[in-house]
């Protein structure tokens, strides 16, 4: 049985930027905890670091800039971003984020990622079945072989079933 999730203080932003860098970028807190229902992390960008311009399929994102300045460019149209701003990235948007001179902290916020499935590939006629893959499962820790002829896995080193 999963423990049961305590509300409660996660992380104290001044605590996560202190003492950095300026130079220092990627993620300073995950929301971690194994029973949550949404994902949430705190990312910095250096002075001019960048997200590149992606396309979110499936997840709205929330996102607060709590610390720096950039530009966000949503659908091919640039905004000013600045501390304290809210922005709602929906589901199917184009985005980019740029930091301005002073670099940029920001806190994203989404639903939990489902995990991951299998699914025909686009255009498949007919679709049939997905390969049995359980011969690649290492029984120790789970990891899947990603070539169809290891005989051991690359995590542990143990031997795969049915090999």
């Amino acid at each position: 049985m999963a423990p049961t999730p305590r509300p409660g203080v996660l992380a104290l932003l001044d605590e996560l930027t202190a003492d950095l860098p300026p130079d220092r970028a990627g993620a300073l807190w995950r929301l971690a905890e194994e029973s949550r229902q949404l994902d949430a992390n705190v990312v910095r960008l250096p002075a001019g670091g960048r997200i590149a311009g992606h396309v979110e399929p499936d997840l709205d994102v929330l996102l607060y800039v709590a610390a720096g300045d950039g530009v966000l460019e949503m659908e091919g149209r640039s905004q000013d971003v600045a501390a304290g701003s809210v922005v709602w990235l929906p589901r199917g948007s184009r985005r980019a984020l740029w930091a301005g001179p002073g670099g940029l902290v920001q806190l994203s916020v989404h639903r939990r990622r489902p995990g991951l499935a299998i699914k025909a590939a686009a255009g498949a006629p007919g679709g049939g079945e997905a390969a049995c893959l359980l011969g690649r499962v290492c029984t120790e820790c789970g990891r899947l072989a990603g070539e169809s002829d290891a005989r051991y896995c690359s995590r542990c080193g143990e031997e795969l079933p049915g090999r």
